[in-house]
C-alpha cells in the first residue's frame, strides 16, 4: 500500500480512498513521500482570497483586484479564472470577459501583513525559507523530521490547515527533492493542493511537457529550440548533456540536467528585496503636474506602507512615467539618509516630477524605494530641519489611526488639497 496521510486529520492513511479515521477524502500518498523535503509554497489567488476573507458577501461572485481600464489584473479569484481572466491581463479585456466581476483595488498593506504572517509560520518549521514574491516562497525541511516528529510533508500539511484556520487563506504546497521540481508540483493541485515529485518519476513525468516549463525558457528561447527541434522535455532528453552543450553551448548543460529532473540549487533563506514600488496605469493620459502630483502622493503612502510593515527603509527615490507613445522615463535621486515616510518619498518624488513636466502626456506614473537597509536606520533627527520631527510624529501617528479603523477613516490633507 502506498504510504500516506490524511491532511484534514493527520491519521495516517488505510487502503481505501477515504480516511480512515475521519472519512476525508483530502489523503495525501505517494511511494516517497516520507523522504521528500524540498517545498514551494503559493498563496492561492492571494489579494482576491483575502478580500473575499473580509467580505463575506463576495464568496461565490467573480472577483478582479486591479483597476482602471488601462491597468492590468493583479489577481483574479477562481470564479473569475473559469470566465479566462487571469493576472497580468489588461483590465479593459478581464471586464469584457466577465462583465459581472466584482473589481477591486489592490490594499498592498494589507497583503503584505498577511504575507508577513504566513511567512512567520513557515520559518517556525524551518529556517530555510527563501521568498520569491508577496505569496510564495521555497522551504527546505530536510533535518526537521526529528525536531518536529514527523516528515516533511506531514509537517507542510499542518501547515496548510493552520494557516487555513487561523489566517483564512488556502495555499498550494509542492514537494519534491529540488526547487525545480518543487514549483511543478505546486501547480499541480491547485487550490488547497499538496502535491508530490519524487525522484524515480520525475523524467517520466517531464517527458511529455513543453520546454517552456523550464525556468528562464521564454517565448524567444522557445521559438529557437523549436527551429532546432526541441519542443518537449523528452525532445531534450533524447541527448546527453555533451552533445546538447555541443548543440546548444553552456545553455545546454543546464537543459540537459533540469529535464532530468536535476537541480542542485540551494534553498537561500531571507533572499533581499531590492526595492519598493508602486505604479498605477491611468484611463486617460494626462499632461498636467497638478493631477500627477495627486497620483504621485497616492503612490508615496503605498510604498511608505511597504516599507514600514516590512521593516524597510531606503536611500534611493526613483520616478517612473512612460508616455503616450510607451517611452519610459526614469529618474532618480538619493537621499542624505534612508526614509519609509510617504512625504519625504513624495517631496523628492515631486522635485524629479517637476522636471519632467515638457508637454508630454503620460499614461504610468510610478515611485520607488531602493539602497534598502533597516527600519531602525530611518529618518534620523535633522537639526537643521525643524519641521522634521513633526512631520516623522504625525505621520506615524497617521498610522497608528489607521492601523485600527481602516486606511479611509484618515486621509491626510496633502491627499484632498485642491491647491496642492
Amino acid at each position: 500500500m502506498t504510504p500516506g496521510f490524511c491532511r484534514d486529520c493527520f491519521a495516517g492513511a488505510g487502503p481505501g480512498p477515504r480516511c480512515i479515521a475521519c472519512g476525508s477524502p483530502r489523503l495525501a500518498r505517494h511511494p516517497e513521500i516520507h523522504d521528500l523535503a524540498v517545498a514551494h509554497l503559493d498563496c492561492d489567488a492571494f489579494y482576491a482570497t483575502i478580500e473575499k476573507r473580509d467580505d463575506p458577501s463576495l464568496a461565490n461572485k467573480p472577483l478582479i483586484v486591479g483597476g482602471g481600464t488601462r491597468g492590468v489584473v493583479s489577481t483574479a479569484c477562481y470564479i473569475a479564472r473559469t470566465y479566462g481572466v487571469h493576472s497580468a491581463m489588461p483590465m479593459f479585456k478581464a471586464r469584457k470577459l466577465c462583465p459581472e466581476a466584482v473589481v477591486i483595488k489592490p490594499n498592498m498593506a494589507k497583503y503584505v501583513s498577511v504575507a508577513r504572517d504566513v511567512r512567520a509560520r513557515m520559518r517556525d518549521l524551518t529556517p530555510l525559507v527563501e521568498p520569491v514574491s508577496i505569496d510564495e516562497a521555497f522551504l527546505d525541511l530536510s533535518g526537521t523530521q526529528r525536531l518536529h516528529g514527523r516528515s516533511a510533508a506531514q509537517s507542510l500539511a499542518q501547515l496548510a490547515s493552520s494557516i487555513e484556520r487561523d489566517i483564512g487563506i488556502t495555499v498550494s504546497i509542492g514537494l519534491s527533492y529540488n526547487k525545480f521540481l518543487a514549483k511543478i508540483a505546486s501547480d499541480l493541485d491547485k487550490p488547497r493542493g499538496l502535491a508530490m515529485l519524487g525522484r524515480a518519476e520525475a523524467a517520466a513525468f517531464l517527458a511529455p511537457k513543453p520546454v517552456s516549463i523550464i525556468f528562464g525558457v521564454g517565448k524567444v528561447t522557445q521559438e529557437r529550440l523549436a527551429r532546432l527541434g526541441f519542443r518537449t522535455i523528452a525532445d531534450l532528453q533524447k541527448y546527453d548533456e555533451i552533445e546538447l552543450m555541443r548543440r546548444l553551448g553552456a545553455e545546454g548543460q543546464r537543459l540537459s540536467r533540469l529535464a532530468r529532473g536535476i537541480d542542485h540549487r540551494k534553498v537561500v533563506p531571507d533572499r533581499d528585496a531590492k526595492s519598493i514600488s508602486a505604479e498605477t496605469t491611468f484611463d486617460t493620459d494626462i499632461a498636467a503636474l497638478r493631477p500627477l502630483e495627486k497620483i504621485l502622493w497616492d503612490l508615496s503612502e503605498k510604498v511608505s506602507a511597504r516599507l514600514k510593515a516590512q521593516d524597510l527603509s531606503g536611500t534611493t527615490v526613483t520616478l517612473k512615467l512612460k508616455s503616450a507613445n510607451f517611452q519610459t522615463r526614469t529618474r532618480a535621486r538619493s537621499l542624505s539618509a534612508p526614509t519609509q515616510l510617504a512625504r519625504r518619498i513624495f517631496d523628492c518624488g515631486r522635485d524629479l516630477l517637476e522636471k519632467e513636466i515638457d508637454g508630454a502626456a503620460f499614461r504610468l506614473i510610478g515611485i520607488g524605494v531602493s539602497s534598502l537597509q533597516p527600519a531602525y536606520a530611518a529618518d534620523p533627527e535633522d537639526l537643521l530641519d525643524p519641521n522634521a520631527k513633526k512631520i516623522a510624529t504625525s505621520e506615524r501617528a497617521v498610522d497608528v489611526l489607521r492601523e485600527k479603523f481602516g486606511r479611509d477613516a484618515i486621509r491626510r490633507g496633502l491627499a484632498l488639497d485642491d491647491d496642492l
